[in-house]
């Protein structure tokens, strides 16, 4: 693929993303896409044979990125609540970026209407963040002692309200409510 290419996609890529984040999956278009990128609805196409490839595409990429910025759970903090505002900062990240949800938050609202490839990549998302809570929780503090079900119990909940908090944040237009938003972990 050449270097322009390999940039088109790029921007493909990235106006999918930002449309998908604001819109839900079925709130854009390749017409759309093409225009916003300046290139024929058929180059739209080149890339991505099916709007199922594209989403599916910058579902895995979101994710990718995402893991990248947490970095490897087994280097984590030990201290349980460091980990956990972690991934608060994350998620918190994507708000900030353009004061939108989160990319595969928005996919699961949609997941019962979406194909079945971009309903995949937005499950692996939430597999993939809950697994990296599970192992870091697991290596702290907090997690010594406690059973594995209890531990993956509370990643899903840190996730849950990590995703609700957007959610609020997002529908009262007010991203600075996230901060006051951090889930905690039960300490007994």
């Amino acid at each position: 693929m050449t270097r322009e290419a390999a940039e088109t996609q790029v921007k493909i890529l990235d106006l999918a993303e930002s449309l998908i984040r604001k819109g839900g999956y079925n709130g854009f278009s390749f017409r759309e896409i093409a225009a916003g990128v300046g290139v024929k609805s058929s180059s739209v196409h080149y890339y991505f044979p099916t709007k199922a490839d594209l989403g599916a595409k910058v579902a895995r990429r979101y994710t990718d990125r995402f893991m990248d910025a947490l970095g490897e759970p087994q280097d984590a903090s030990k201290i349980a609540m460091d980990v956990v505002s972690q991934m608060h900062g994350s998620f918190a990240d994507a708000l900030a970026d353009d004061g939108q949800m989160c990319l595969c938050g928005v996919l699961a609202a949609e997941s019962a209407g979406l194909p079945t490839e971009v309903a995949g990549e937005a499950k692996e998302f939430f597999n993939r963040t809950a697994n990296w809570l599970n192992v870091s929780l697991q290596n702290s503090d907090w997690g010594k002692g406690r059973t594995s079900s209890e531990i993956e119990k509370q990643s899903l909940a840190v996730l849950a309200q990590l995703e609700g908090g957007l959610l609020i944040a997002r529908v009262q237009q007010q991203p600075d409510l996230f901060d006051l938003l951090t889930p905690r972990l039960p300490m007994d």
